[in-house]
């Protein structure tokens, strides 16, 4: 379909799809998972991500090139607290790990419900992730502060030369110019890091856009980013 792409992320390292709590004696941050225990990042979480790439590449552009593409992406993501007219005409659906693998998984758990043995949603949810902790080190003694122990389950990082795991599915309510396209790509591009910890080593991942058919693109509209092209 021509109103739907895909966006495909790999996980160059541990990442935590953070839920904002913890359990209370095992973890004190969670990742997002869902019902089958497979770990998921929401799809507004990642357009809000995907967003603020785009703002920060937008603002380095000038008069009114900057104008055209503050356009473009207000078309695409929309803007905060806008009538009906202005709203997004974008919607990204939660990045998640192969529908086929989740299905097969989901079937077997229902299959394995009445036995002592079964499949459950924690066997899936430890088989995918671990638990990382870390503590503050006291500058002066060199040793670590007394209750500064914090643990967090990560998504375990993808292996290298493997496809991504994640994908996340773009619809759009009218087929997507070829700037949005442009500047979908590079704010894909731009995003490096996900979830909590981002900014402490977990985290870094790979994001590529593709067609619905999982055929990378982005680089066949890159080149219209920062410049002012008339469709033909």
């Amino acid at each position: 379909m021509k109103n739907k792409l895909q966006l495909k992320i790999k996980l160059l390292s541990d990442t935590t799809f953070g839920r904002g709590d913890g359990l209370a004696g095992l973890v004190d941050q969670e990742v997002e998972h869902d019902r089958c225990g497979f770990p998921y990042l929401r799809g507004r979480t990642l357009k809000g991500l995907l967003s603020e790439e785009c703002d920060n590449l937008i603002i380095l552009l000038q008069g009114d090139i900057q104008k055209h593409w503050v356009d473009v992406r207000n078309k695409l993501f929309g803007v905060p607290g806008s009538i009906l007219a202005a709203m997004s005409i974008m919607h990204i659906d939660d990045a998640c790990l192969p529908n086929k693998l989740r299905q097969v998984v989901s079937i077997q758990m229902q299959k394995e419900k009445e036995e002592v043995n079964k499949l459950t949603p924690t066997d899936i949810l430890n088989s995918l992730t671990t638990i990382r902790r870390q503590t503050a080190i006291n500058s002066e003694s060199g040793s670590s502060d007394k209750g500064s122990l914090r643990s967090a389950r990560v998504v375990m990082r993808d292996r290298p030369n493997t496809a991504p795991r994640f994908t996340a599915h773009l619809f759009f309510d009218e087929e997507p110019t070829a700037d949005m396209k442009a500047l979908l790509g590079v704010g894909v591009l731009a995003l490096r890091h996900l979830g909590s910890g981002r900014n402490r080593g977990r985290g870094h991942v790979q994001c590529s856009l593709c067609d619905d058919d999982g055929n990378n693109i982005n680089q066949d509209f890159l080149s219209r980013f920062g410049t002012i092209e008339v469709d033909k």
